[in-house]
């Protein structure tokens, strides 16, 4: 069971995802928050496996929780959904630790697939915002021009880690020990000067590795 946090400041918007969500038989809602505030409180008293996080909120916003989830070393899995605004949003709220960006236009089917995906550990983006986030500025690591080469064995894992494979799904894809990829996941995001899994992903998709 997929225990879900739904996070907006709008009831009716609340309320519409709750109704639709608990008809699906793996997914609990678990809570609802009306910002970001009340949305860590309620992560850490829940332990909820996927929040649903709007941007635009009162108190704190999406970004700013994002942040202080990660300050509290809370890891739920964050499905960012929004309405379609400034294209800029994409790329920080993916940077402080989001695993996926949908519109609230989203059909509800994609929706409930989009949470099963990144509880799975898939990155996943709207066309929308992964257009915002492939003509946005270069990362860091990129336009310092220090990135440490990947070995052909560290850009297979790269890659496998953009399809939002685990470790072990990974191992086994390659017919190697589950350790072996745990090392080769280290040197990618140590090479790659990015801190995680989904900044990992990022950088994949950036460069036509995904």
């Amino acid at each position: 069971m997929i225990r879900v946090l739904i996070v907006d400041d709008h009831p009716v918007v609340r309320q519409g995802l709750r109704t639709f969500l608990d008809l699906q038989d793996d997914l609990d809602v678990v809570g609802e928050a009306a910002d970001g505030a009340e949305a860590v409180a309620l992560t850490e008293s829940l332990g909820p496996d996927v929040l649903l996080l709007d941007l635009k909120m009162p108190v704190l916003d999406g970004h700013g929780t994002l942040l202080r989830l990660r300050e509290r070393g809370l890891s739920p899995r964050v499905l960012v959904l929004t309405s379609i605004g400034d294209r800029q949003d994409v790329a920080p709220a993916m940077r402080a630790g989001a695993a996926g960006f949908l519109y609230k236009d989203v059909e509800p089917a994609a929706l409930v697939q989009a949470i099963r995906a990144v509880h799975g550990g898939q990155v996943l983006l709207a066309a929308e915002a992964a257009e915002a986030m492939l003509s946005g500025p270069a990362p860091a690591p990129e336009a310092t021009g220090h990135v440490t080469p990947l070995t052909e064995r560290e850009r297979e894992v790269l890659t496998l880690i953009a399809s939002g494979r685990s470790n072990r799904e990974i191992a086994r894809e390659l017919s190697v020990a589950e350790k072996t990829v745990k090392t080769h996941v280290s040197n990618v995001l140590m090479k790659l000067g990015v801190q995680d899994r989904t900044q990992a992903a990022l950088y994949a998709v950036r460069h036509g590795l995904a």
